[in-house]
């Protein structure tokens, strides 16, 4: 198990980020709830100093089985348990939605489900499975945040591009009127509607920008540049990742009919982005990876911002 997973599944297949445990099927809340590890609540208590007295104005979030302190928040700070965040997502999307992953890292800290939407999109001729993914955090270090991250079903590619059109993630601190909020984030759907729309209009442009193999080449250079004074192995490492990226492109089995052309450019990375192995992988590389699926991915962004200018 990764270095920063204290609990996590999976269903079925090894998902992208490659975390957690094998289960034959999607799971409905409550069950998910225990095999990700969540059954917990946190509970808030004051804090003294070695003198015993009281620190005003601090709280420390404890989770409630093992008494392990998960971080010290002010006394504004309104927690959002686990099963909060499951009965808001089954609330969303209706009965029977099953969770595809969920889990806990940093020992608590930082939990989150992903559900996979009930509609699947036909894009351009090609499946997208839309997913919510619900992060929480339980040390004060951040919002709650609730994404849409779409999927290309045949390599299971994540395409949440950062459009100008349309918002794919919704944020809420944890003050204030917190049930407010939340009830406020059933408009996630409309988001995920209009998102969805916009995916698919931005598509077909992507589709109608063609592309010289020159310009993928020069491209995936301004991408994975090699930087001046790179030593030779520094020189090596990068051109291996080119020679990755210009596989992904020019000859994924998946691609070979979709045509030369910006939509094409734009999954190469994705694929690159998803799925390469990094030059050094370190402990959380695939923590990392999976955050982005909320966070957004620098690289992908990177390469829609240069196919929009092109």
């Amino acid at each position: 198990m990764a270095a920063e997973v204290e609990s996590m599944f999976y269903v079925r297949e090894t998902p992208w980020h490659g975390l957690g445990t094998r289960v034959a099927e999607a799971p409905g809340s409550k069950e998910a709830l225990i095999l990700a590890g969540l059954d917990w609540k946190v509970v808030q208590e004051p804090i003294h100093t070695g003198s015993e007295e009281l620190i005003q104005g601090y709280k420390a979030n404890v989770r409630d089985f093992d008494r392990r302190i998960l971080g010290v928040v002010t006394d504004r700070y309104k927690v959002i348990q686990n099963e909060e965040a499951f009965a808001f997502t089954d609330e969303l999307l209706g009965e029977g939605v099953q969770y595809e992953t969920a889990g806990s890292l940093q020992n608590g800290k930082r939990v989150w489900l992903l559900a996979r939407l009930p509609h699947e999109y036909i894009i351009s001729g090609e499946r997208i499975s839309p997913y919510l993914v619900f992060s929480n955090t339980h040390d004060g270090s951040g919002a709650v945040k609730v994404a849409l991250t779409p999927v290309r079903v045949v390599c299971c590619n994540t395409l949440n591009l950062a459009l100008s059109t349309a918002s794919r993630s919704w944020s809420l601190i944890h003050t204030g009127n917190i049930q407010g909020k939340i009830q406020e984030a059933g408009k996630t759907l409309f988001m995920a509607e209009k998102y969805m729309d916009s995916l698919g209009k931005e598509f077909e442009a992507l589709r109608r920008i063609k592309l010289t193999d020159r310009q993928v080449l020069d491209y995936i250079e301004v991408l994975l540049p090699i930087e001046s004074g790179a030593s030779s192995t520094q020189e090596k490492n990068m051109q291996r990742l080119q020679e990755d990226m210009k596989c992904r492109y020019f000859d994924a089995p998946d691609l070979q009919d979709v045509g030369k052309n910006a939509y094409r450019f734009i999954n190469a990375v994705s694929d690159f982005a998803t799925h390469a192995r990094p030059l050094r992988k370190t402990e959380n590389y695939k923590e990392n990876l999976f955050s982005r699926t909320i966070d957004g991915n620098p690289l992908i962004d990177r390469a829609y911002q240069i196919l929009q200018a092109a």
